[in-house]
């Protein structure tokens, strides 16, 4: 079977699992648990740089999962995509109500993470960050950085306003334009 296929069954079976979890079905949400687990820790804790933090911010954000799986579009993104978003907006709350700021190299979140990811789980994050790391080499380099930076080390606008002493609404500009070619490039990828 071809990696695409195979990446195809993945996110049919997670977009399957949500949308039964969507209906109450604990078993599905234990089953979307299991598939995705050591990646959204991953995401936690490279925010976070803490793991009782990342671990809080996990459980917080698989009740979000739970609340909100009806609201999954598949049309949209991916369903690992949209749940590693949430878990990521869930570490920068956690992060912006009082954490450090203290990042955790790459090497890091590997080690830490669970060793063991299925292969599910591989074939997604490495499709993701494939297409996700081209498309962003296509934006303007200023673009590029303040989206790594906003999203990939959970700064604020007003903090990259400061770091990058630019004014705010210019901050802003750029990441919504830079966001906008970013969709249209992964949508097209």
């Amino acid at each position: 079977m071809s990696q695409e296929s195979q990446t195809d069954r993945a996110r049919a079976q997670l977009s399957n699992l949500l949308g039964q979890a969507a209906n109450g079905d604990r078993q599905a949400f234990q089953d979307i648990y299991n598939l995705t687990a050591a990646k959204l820790f991953g995401v936690c804790l490279r925010i976070l740089s803490d793991r009782q933090a990342s671990e809080d911010a996990l459980q917080d954000a698989y009740v979000k999962i739970w609340r909100n799986a009806g609201r999954f579009d598949a049309r949209r993104a991916s369903p690992i995509t949209w749940l590693a978003t949430i878990a990521r907006n869930t570490a920068i709350d956690r992060k912006r109500s009082g954490g450090n700021r203290v990042m955790v190299s790459d090497d890091a979140i590997t080690e830490m993470a669970t060793e063991e990811r299925s292969a599910l789980e591989k074939l997604e994050a490495r499709e993701d960050r494939n297409i996700l790391n081209k498309c962003l080499d296509n934006l303007e380099a200023k673009q590029r950085n303040v989206i790594r930076t906003a999203f990939f080390e959970g700064h604020s606008y007003n903090e990259l306003a400061q770091k990058l002493n630019t004014p705010l609404g210019t901050v802003k500009s750029w990441v919504r334009r830079g966001l906008k070619r970013l969709k249209d490039c992964m949508d097209d990828g």
